[in-house]
């Protein structure tokens, strides 16, 4: 292994001396592969360039099935073609130092082999293919009724948490289907609603942007990505399933999956109705009307945002879900692409929560919080993706999505600030509201990429336009007591309207020019023009019991604009083991606010940004690789932040905006080591990431301790008033450490992990600095069995070990540790019995008293399967079987620690029905899994001439 003396000298040779190896000059070999009947693309197959001597280099079929051979000096070459199930081909070519685009190569289906044929082989596991590992799912035993995401977390480096699914650390945005998109950029839906047992292989790697992708040049936008390649013969045909259950107190849950697959048209359909918090597929990007009502919804206001309730799995409280989605993708002629899909959800949440607050302040302010909470949310959402390859030169993508949503919440709370130091009271209150939400969010990305005759030289202009609309009503009263009137309440009585609209328009020109065959220019220029107009109107109660009069201390109406210029110059480097990619941005916002009412306010501001880049990746083997990702990057304030119209939907929390914040600006450095070994079927990856903001948009909390006014608003003593102010000093660090290898003596697979993370938070408390700082150890692993298809478990630890302090009161320190341990099985027995079970044990210590606890989640199901063809499952269910179910969380903010207990849903049982078809092309199920003789390679893996089988070639260029 190369010493960190020896990486810093390879960076510099590389950042310094970028010429030294440019003076050959050198030509590009272009071809792509298809099926012959279906014409489709041939995604992963082996192309190797061979001299009469040896192999000169060889490559891999990318997802449109095109492969790309650089820097080949002139003279004759044989280029070899192999992909299991087809037929071997070969041609000779005759490089003199032009570029040579190959005729498309379309290759045939192999004979198939004699049906008594019995050859048995240990199957390899993974294979390195350039930048892609690739997992063959064969080697990987799971139960019959698998999805893909019961597989695919059997791979190293792959964890879920029920909500998300990450690779080594990094969560996974893209999960496409034999290289295309399924179910647009929601990779649950794709994973939880494919089965396992049509996939081949797995593939997993960095997504390359569109722009990269066209260009050729990196320019660091990558996303985690995982294919998932279907078996030969299972790409025509229908397949899913229908099932159905009812239990004790009206519990029930039903629903479809249906997938209608013929080559590149795929239609799926999903659905579902159930009571029991389960939703089978995640919405990411849910546009939450709630937000920006222009109510707090009651609660004391906190990080995050809490109108989305879209998660997997368990959620809080109690839910109801009716959902309804479908999924389309074809290929119209040789031109077009068309992918898009539908999704309805509806679901209707009841929460019931305790919360229980420490402030770092001298006093040790406490505060306490029960609320009850009901949301019924309906969201529609559409997405296209129109893809059209105009000829060889040129190509137009558009991609418009539109969300429309309505949201309809109450909530009661009551809340308590205490001195226990004191034993005193501060104050409390009691709170009611409501509110009625909807709006829209429509987005339209228009891509138009040309290239031109010179390789490298490229043009391509993007246009994106944004538009949202958010409409709502409300109302919110609140009866308070403090503790120098206790005989006296505080009565706040209002309803509210408010209307927020935004409109942006942006465009992107990116134009590349080759410097020579190994360097590359690229400049770019992105202007910016958003428009956003807001209107609240607050009504307080007049003599008649009518909401007549406009509170002008709580009314606002405010509009913002800004006009965003910005343009840099990349340099990109690229060889056989290196890529190196460094350049800058200059950037001018100009940003206009004006309040018209009540009072007039002009609020004008510029800002100029350098936002310096560095992209390098470098290949110490094709096992063994080193990225570095420095960016810079800058934010403007939010509309809701600069308004200083104050929000008393809670009078113990007032909060209000800040005309006068100044964007945040951020330095991003990620670094990431990889060693895969195929050989041992294992790997490690260690991942580090710092980030520093300077005018972090942080918190000024003032604890109000004597009657005073704020925006002539009369504040009792006993309340808090927020204000988000710039801030310096933000730092965050995470690490991430993850090994992974074979457990042989009981055939199963084993993930090991660890990681660091630290938070250095500053905010004003009483106009006093304080900084919050968070450090985090975690570990944990994850078995998976690999035993057979009739015996599946997996055995999963997760622990973590929190230290908080703050620098204004060291007395509010706190350390605290958590764990959960999970065992899942699933074992068949005499073929038709199926017993499902898992269970978790979670445990806290060093909370408050209340919320040490230790808790146990034990869920069984027995399954009896009926039919010859096994397709139709009776099962009996019990979830909660210790009736133990809770939710506890911990936060630690820049100005207090929160401890929170959530409702759950608990002890339930089901009766259920569950029917699987599966019919594909000529009536099979899919291909026999084929074993093959000990030393012997499988047929198409060893061609003639002693080609090494893939995971011995060298990597793409």
């Amino acid at each position: 292994m190369l010493d960190a003396k020896r990486i810093t000298l390879i960076m510099v040779f590389f950042i310094f001396c970028p010429f030294f190896s440019l003076a050959q000059s050198a030509s590009k070999i272009t071809g792509t592969l298809k099926d012959s009947k279906t014409k489709l693309s041939l995604i992963g197959a082996n192309i190797v360039l061979k001299s009469k001597a040896d192999i000169v280099a060889g490559t891999v079929s990318d997802l449109q099935g095109v492969f790309v051979f650089r820097n080949i000096n002139a003279g004759t070459y044989q280029l070899m073609v192999t992909y299991i199930g087809y037929q071997m081909d070969s041609l000779t070519l005759t490089v003199n130092n032009t570029d040579i685009i190959l005729k498309t190569i379309f290759l045939g289906e192999a004979p198939k082999l004699l049906k008594t044929a019995e050859i048995v082989s240990v199957q390899t596991r993974m294979e390195i293919k350039g930048d892609t590992a690739q997992y063959n799912a064969g080697a990987y035993k799971t139960n019959p009724d698998a999805t893909a995401e019961d597989l695919v977390k059997k791979l190293p480096g792959v964890t879920s948490d029920g909500s998300t699914v990450k690779v080594n650390g990094e969560e996974v945005k893209k999960v496409l289907v034999d290289g295309k998109p399924f179910f647009s950029d929601d990779p649950t839906a794709t994973l939880r609603n494919l089965p396992a047992d049509i996939v081949d292989n797995v593939q997993m790697f960095d997504f390359q942007s569109e722009q990269s992708q066209f260009t050729g040049f990196r320019d660091g936008n990558e996303e985690k990505t995982i294919n998932l390649n279907t078996k030969k013969g299972q790409n025509v045909g229908q397949f899913g399933k229908i099932f159905g259950g009812y239990g004790a107190d009206d519990k029930y849950n039903a629903g479809l999956t249906f997938n209608s697959f013929n080559g590149a048209q795929r239609i799926s359909v999903i659905g579902m109705s159930n009571n029991i918090n389960q939703q089978n597929f995640s919405i990411s990007d849910i546009m939450s009307v709630m937000s920006n009502s222009g109510s707090q919804g009651g609660g004391p206001p906190g990080p995050g945002s809490a109108a989305s309730n879209f998660f997997n799995g368990q959620q809080n409280g109690i839910t109801k879900t009716n959902a309804f989605g479908i999924n389309y993708n074809d290929r119209w002629g040789k031109k077009i692409t068309v992918s898009g899909n539908y999704f309805y959800n509806n679901s209707v949440n009841a929460t019931n929560a305790v919360i229980s607050r420490n402030y770092f302040t001298q006093d040790n302010l406490q505060y306490n919080q029960n609320s009850i909470s009901q949301n019924n949310n309906t969201n529609h959402k559409f997405y296209l993706k129109f893809e059209y390859v105009i000829d060889s030169l040129n190509k137009l993508t558009i991609t418009p999505r539109l969300i429309l949503q309505n949201n309809k919440s109450s909530s009661t709370l009551y809340g308590i600030n205490t001195l226990p130091q004191l034993v005193q009271l501060v104050s409390k209150t009691s709170n009611n509201s409501q509110s009625d939400a909807h709006g829209y969010n429509f987005t339209d990305d228009i891509l138009l990429q040309h290239k031109f005759r010179k390789k490298g030289r490229t043009f391509s202009f993007n246009l994106n336009t944004q538009a949202n609309n958010r409409l709502s009503d409300g109302s919110y009263y609140s009866s308070s007591v403090y503790e120098d009137t206790l005989n006296t309440n505080s009565i706040i009585d209002r309803k509210y309207n408010y209307s927020s609209n935004n409109l942006t328009l942006g465009g992107n020109f990116v134009y590349t020019e080759p410097i020579s065959n190994k360097m590359q220019i690229m400049v770019n220029y992105r202007p910016t023009y958003n428009k956003n107009v807001s209107d609240k109107e607050t009504l307080r109660i007049d003599p008649n019991g009518e909401y007549s009069i406009t509170d002008t201390l709580l009314s606002n109406t405010y509009n913002s604009d800004y006009i965003s210029n910005r343009g840099g110059v990349n340099f990109g480097l690229n060889s056989v083991k290196a890529n190196f990619v460094v350049g800058s941005d200059i950037e001018q916002i100009k940003l206009n606010g004006s309040q018209t009412y009540p009072d007039e306010l002009a609020v004008g501001k510029v800002f100029f940004n350098i936002l310096p880049s560095v992209l390098y990746n470098y290949k110490f083997s094709k096992t063994f690789n080193f990225n570095l990702n420095f960016r810079t990057s800058s934010k403007c304030p939010e509309i809701s932040q600069l308004q200083n119209n104050i929000d008393v939907s809670n009078s113990l929390f007032l909060k209000t905006g800040n005309p006068f914040l100044k964007q945040t600006s951020e330095n991003r450095l990620t670094l990431r080591l990889m060693k895969r070994m195929p050989e041992k079927e294992s790997h490690f990856i260690v991942f580090l990431m710092a980030s520093q903001n300077s005018n972090y948009i942080s918190n000024a909390t003032y604890l109000i301790n004597s009657d005073t006014v704020v925006q002539n608003l009369p504040l009792s003593r006993g309340s808090q008033l927020i204000v988000p102010v710039n801030l310096n000093n933000y730092f965050n660090v995470r690490s991430f450490a993850a090994f992974g290898l074979p457990f042989n003596i009981i055939k199963s697979n084993l993930n090991i992990h660890m990681g660091y993370n630290f938070t250095h938070t500053p905010a004003l408390i009483n106009s006093k600095l304080n900084y919050a700082i968070n450090n985090v150890l975690n570990a944990g692993m994850y078995l998976s069995s690999n035993i057979s298809q009739a015996l599946d478990f997996s055995l999963a630890y997760n622990g973590s070990y929190n230290m908080v302090s703050n620098s204004l009161q060291k007395q509010s320190d706190n350390k605290y540790f958590n764990h959960t341990g999970t065992f899942k099985t699933n074992i068949i027995f005499f073929k038709r019995i199926v017993l499902n079970t898992d269970i978790s044990q979670t445990y806290y210590v060093g909370l408050s008293e209340a919320y040490n606890k230790s808790f146990t989640l034990w869920n069984a199901a027995l399954g009896y399967k009926l039919l010859k063809n096994q397709a139709l499952e009776i099962k009996l269910s019990v979830s909660d079987i210790l009736n133990q179910n809770t939710n506890i969380s911990h936060m630690v903010t820049e100005t207090y620690i929160e401890d929170s207990k959530t409702q759950m849903l608990n002890r339930y049982a089901l009766f259920s029905l569950t029917y699987t078809f599966k019919h594909f092309k000529n009536g099979a199920t899919g291909p026999a899994e084929m074993k093959f003789p000990k030393g012997m390679p499988p047929p198409g893996s060893m061609p003639p001439g002693g080609m090494p089988p893939p995971g011995d070639m060298p990597p793409p260029r």
